[in-house]
């Protein structure tokens, strides 16, 4: 038992990691994860801005649920707005609503849902019918009380894009593809160099000509072979056992899973440089890939995390992917509308690329 205990003390990383690795668990799951996710990016197209329309949006806002943080205008598509992700719903307020309520005609409320997460959605969409009743019984109140309708004259009309049945494997599918890539990645990566040490190798790449670069190349290239391998599985069992729909363009998807593969096999790159042995590198791909899980959106709906875990959260690529993969597949999405999330994977991979380099000079030194 006491060797034991001499044995963690010496291996200070192990001990830190089962230490570390509950707590981390405990504090993203008592804090970071929620199911019932508010503050909903949400676009608004106000037709008519009555007293009773800017209390309706008001008491949207006030729900928690609707975080309106743009106006729509004459001219801009709805489905662009969607497509880009930036929103999860577009609310249409009607010309005539008063006029029309008062003469005792229902009047239909629309709403855009960007339903490829139903998870994120369901909750926010349940409470619009409360919402709006709430608001009918403050506002025809008082003096206006013999003008209220007698039945509930405000509906909503619902339309759900990109996943109108709101299927879960459409979101869950697409995203394994990311979830698979990450761990297969890094984990193969990071015991390179480790594994070369292990075995005594080390020395005999120091007899060789090529430099840091071209070895780094030389170990990753035969894995985006495998990564690519992985993805035309993962595709064709997503189309033909799934029946997820592709609907976007294959070039721009490849673009995308290759920049991906490329940022994983960096960072599993550097983890090999940083450890000592392939334990301590499994060890520290573990690390990397529990949060990538968690913050990531790919399990829970990403804007229900508190800001400092959606901060956490946008510095993995997984978070970056997952845009790109869901909205090439289902959304048809352009390479406008998914720029960002390509130019931080593209950075993030020559950025930690040349960190990996760096290191690995240093450990032939």
């Amino acid at each position: 038992m006491i060797k034991e205990f001499i044995q963690m003390r010496r291996d200070r990383l192990t001990f830190a990691m089962m230490i570390g690795i509950p707590i981390i668990q405990l504090i993203l799951f008592g804090f970071a994860i929620n199911m019932d996710p508010k503050h909903l990016p949400t676009a608004v197209y106000v037709q008519e801005r009555s007293p009773l329309a800017l209390r309706i949006l008001d008491a949207l806002r006030a729900s928690g649920y609707f975080n309106i943080q743009k106006e729509i205008v004459d001219g801009e598509t709805v489905e662009d707005e969607l497509v880009s992700g930036r929103y999860a719903f577009i609310i249409r307020i009607p010309e005539g609503l008063t006029r029309n309520i008062i003469r005792g005609e229902n009047v239909s409320l629309a709403i855009e849902v960007d339903a490829t997460d139903p998870a994120a959605t369901a909750n926010a969409l349940g409470q619009l019918s409360g919402i709006t009743n709430h608001v009918m019984e403050e506002y025809f109140k008082g003096p206006l009380t013999s003008l209220r309708p007698k039945a509930p004259a405000l509906q909503w009309i619902i339309h759900r894009h990109f996943n109108p049945e709101g299927v879960t494997q459409y979101n869950i599918v697409p995203g394994l593809l990311g979830v698979i890539l990450t761990m297969t990645m890094v984990l193969i990566t990071s015991i390179a160099v480790t594994r070369e040490i292990e075995r005594g190798t080390m020395e005999n790449l120091l007899v060789l000509p090529p430099r840091p670069s071209e070895v780094m190349l030389g170990k990753i290239i035969p894995y985006v072979l495998i990564g690519i391998i992985q993805t035309m599985i993962i595709l064709f069992a997503a189309t033909r056992l799934f029946h997820i729909p592709f609907t976007g363009d294959g070039i721009l998807f490849a673009a995308g899973v290759g920049i991906f593969i490329l940022a994983n096999l960096s960072i599993g790159f550097l983890f090999s440089t940083l450890a000592k042995t392939q334990m301590q590198a499994m060890q520290m791909t573990f690390f990397f890939f529990l949060p990538s899980i968690l913050l990531s959106g790919f399990m829970f709906p990403f804007q229900g995390m508190p800001e400092w875990a959606q901060f956490i959260g946008q510095l993995l690529p997984l978070t970056h992917f997952l845009p790109i993969v869901r909205g090439v597949m289902l959304k048809n999405a352009t390479l406008d509308a998914l720029l960002q999330d390509f130019l931080f994977l593209l950075v993030m991979t020559i950025a930690v690329g040349l960190l990996a380099i760096t290191r690995y000079r240093k450990t032939l030194d």
